[in-house]
């Protein structure tokens, strides 16, 4: 079964620093793009990194210089590095991945989600 697994959320004062991991298992071949999205109450799903299996990145522009989007495709996980946070970075943190098994595309997946709280 093809899953993806998140960690590394919780609670942190403004100015501080968390870094998220999202690890694929499974019968998977290899992983296209991966990416990172937020929810928070009241708003609407929000894109807030992507990287291409090569490394090419994208951020929102309310992220752009404090976060950071990586990956290590040997190891199937993608990692969010979150620098600077602000309360309205208060979300459930979410993974997304393409991923491919050894003949066909699987689908993109989602993790189960893990909660941030920037908050003094």
């Amino acid at each position: 079964q093809v899953q993806l697994v998140e960690s590394g959320g919780g609670l942190v004062q403004p100015g501080g620093s968390l870094r998220l991991s999202c690890a694929a298992s499974g019968s998977i071949a290899s992983i296209n793009g991966m990416a990172w999205y937020r929810l928070a109450p009241g708003k609407q799903r929000e894109l807030v990194a992507a990287i291409t299996r090569g490394g090419i990145t994208h951020y929102a522009d309310s992220v752009k210089g404090r976060f950071t989007i990586s990956r290590d495709n040997a190891k199937n996980t993608v990692y969010l590095q979150m620098n600077s946070l602000k309360p309205e970075d208060t979300a459930v943190y979410y993974c997304n991945a393409a991923m491919y098994g050894s003949s066909y595309y699987l689908g993109a997946y989602w993790g189960q989600g893990t909660q941030v709280t920037v908050s003094s």
